[in-house]
Order: structure tokens, then sequence, then C-alpha cells
């Protein structure tokens, strides 16, 4: 079994870990929308996931990292199928039909799929303020529904496939948190990948042609997904997922719309209208509803000559809700 070897300093490796995913991944929806004109949802998934499968591989051979034991598998087959798999190809497909950020906006109604995925599977049960966040993120989700309507029936359907990817996206992380009970972050990452690739290999004869096709900056475009948003990204996170709660990492994300949209308008130019941003904040304000517990800002302070200053390892990540 995969245990922390060392608890000191914990939380702040967790949160350099935290801040280094959070970055990488809102390069990462830019990054998609700008491969839409070179390659099809498939085919970019497939380039992405083997290039970062490669590059996994390599570390965690140069490390010797081994294989999984058998009881960290179902976690590591279903957050692969989920989440390297299902995940990126949704994703890439949203992203053709609506702007980077506002696909940013509607995945990230993950943290809430993480909660309440986590109440089911996990026992956690259902906080009222977890279903009253749900109805706000429904809200926030119809209103940038109704703002891309105008652009036509693409928009909305755009808007659905982010939907689906942000459950994807929850499901995959509730799936990977248990396995990190027993493998390293390491070993989880790079078969979670591995799996994701064979799930997208039926897309292999049309990357070889559009790879042919496109300009050598969508290619590079492809393999920095592949190292960056994908290979590392995901490793800090599931090393910062191994040492708190998927709840407390799903909060994490909440910067990523921001980042997205400040990134698309100086490299895309390209930013959500007024409304999508309305009905973006609506869905984030779900999520913050959902996560937050109730009676928490009525707890008393802890009187410090008793309790004494936290140890570094026990800090709560400052982007979660824990860390209000």
């Amino acid at each position: 079994m995969h245990r922390p070897s060392d608890r000191s300093g914990i939380g702040r490796r967790a949160l350099l870990a935290a801040s280094v995913t959070v970055f990488l991944w809102a390069t990462a929806f830019v990054s998609i929308r700008a491969s839409g004109d070179y390659f099809d949802p498939g085919p970019l998934a497939l380039g992405r996931l083997l290039t970062g499968s490669v590059a996994l591989l390599c570390v965690l051979l140069v490390k010797r990292g081994g294989l999984p034991p058998r009881q960290a598998w179902p976690g590591i087959v279903c957050s692969g199928l989920l989440w390297f798999g299902c995940y990126m190809v949704v994703l890439n497909w949203g992203e053709q039909k609506v702007d980077a950020g506002t696909a940013a906006m509607v995945v990230n109604v993950g943290p809430m799929v993480i909660a309440l995925l986590g109440g089911w599977l996990l026992k956690e049960g259902f906080p009222p303020l977890l279903l009253a966040g749900m109805a706000v993120s429904f809200v926030g989700a119809v209103v940038v529904g109704i703002s891309t309507s105008g652009d036509g029936s693409s928009s909305v359907f755009g808007v659905a496939l982010c939907l689906l990817a942000a459950l994807t996206y929850g499901a995959g992380v509730v799936a990977q948190k248990p396995a990190l009970r027993y493998a390293t972050p390491m070993q989880v990452t790079t078969f979670g990948c591995l799996i994701g690739t064979v799930v997208c290999l039926p897309f292999s004869g049309q990357l070889v042609s559009q790879v042919s096709d496109a300009p050598l900056s969508a290619t590079l475009n492809v393999v920095y997904l592949g190292l960056f948003p994908t290979a590392l990204a995901f490793s800090t996170w599931a090393y910062a997922l191994s040492r708190t709660t998927a709840g407390k990492m799903g909060a994490t994300t909440y910067a990523v719309p921001a980042i997205v949209v400040l990134i698309s308008w100086v490299a895309l130019d390209e930013v959500p209208g007024w409304v999508t941003l309305l009905g973006g904040v609506i869905c984030l304000a779900g999520v913050a509803v959902s996560r937050k517990r109730p009676g928490e800002a009525a707890k008393p302070a802890p009187v410090a000559a008793e309790a004494g200053p936290p140890a570094s390892g026990d800090e709560p990540l400052p982007f979660s809700t824990a860390a209000r």
C-alpha cells in the first residue's frame, strides 16, 4: 500500500502541485480551442494521450515505478476510461462549438459532481447545501445555454457536451481517489493515461491523416497538450489528491475559468459575452454553495495556547472551501 513517507510540508507541496495543475489545465482549454481547426476531437485526444503516455512511461521506467498493486486497478481503469478517455474526446468536441472561456466555466461544475458522487459512492451523504448548489449551477448552465443559442443550435450542443465533460471529470476524480490509497501518483497517472490511449486508438487513422495535413505549429500544440496539461498536470494533480480530499482538490479548479478567459483573450482574441460570463459566474456560485459546510462561520476559533500553530502538513489548500 502506498503511504506518503513525509508528512512535513505536505500542505505547501500539495498547494504548489495544485497550482501547477490549475495553470496548465487553463492553458489546455485555449490550446484545444486553437487546435480545433486542424484536428477532430478524437484524433486530438489520441495525439495528446499518446504524447503523455510516452513521457509518463519514460519517467516511470527511470524511477523504476513498477506496476500498481491489484487493489488500485479498479480505480485506475475507471479513471482511465472516464477521465483520460471519454472526458478528453467530449471536451474537444464541446470546444469546437463554444469558446474556451465558456467551456471552462461549464466544465467547472465538476467540483459539484465530485461532491455529489462522493456523497453517493463514498457514503458522505447529501447535505442540503449540496442540493441547493446543484440547483444554482443548473440555472447557470441554462443561462449559458440561452446566451449561446443566438449563435445556433451547435453552441447549445457545445454547452451540453461541456456538461457531459464535467460529469466524466467528476466521476474520474472520485474513481481515482481510492486508487491512490494503494498506488503511487505516478503509477495511477501513467496507467490511467495508457488506458485512455487504448480507448482512443480507433482514431489512429484519422490522427495520421490530420497530422500530415496540419501545419507544424498545430502538431507542436498537440505535443504541448500531451507533455504539460496531461503528463505533468495530471501527475501534480494525483500527487496533491493523494494528500488531501477529492472535494478540496476539486475546489482548487475554481480559478481555471478566470485564467482561461484571460489567456484566450490574449491568444485568441476570444472573450465570452456578458450574459455568458454571468451564467458562468452563477455556475461557480453554485459550486461554492455546494462545497460550503453548515455552521462553518459559527465555529469558534481555536485557542492558540491550547491548539498551537497548525502543522505544515495539515494546512488546507487556500483555494479549497476549507480555507475560508
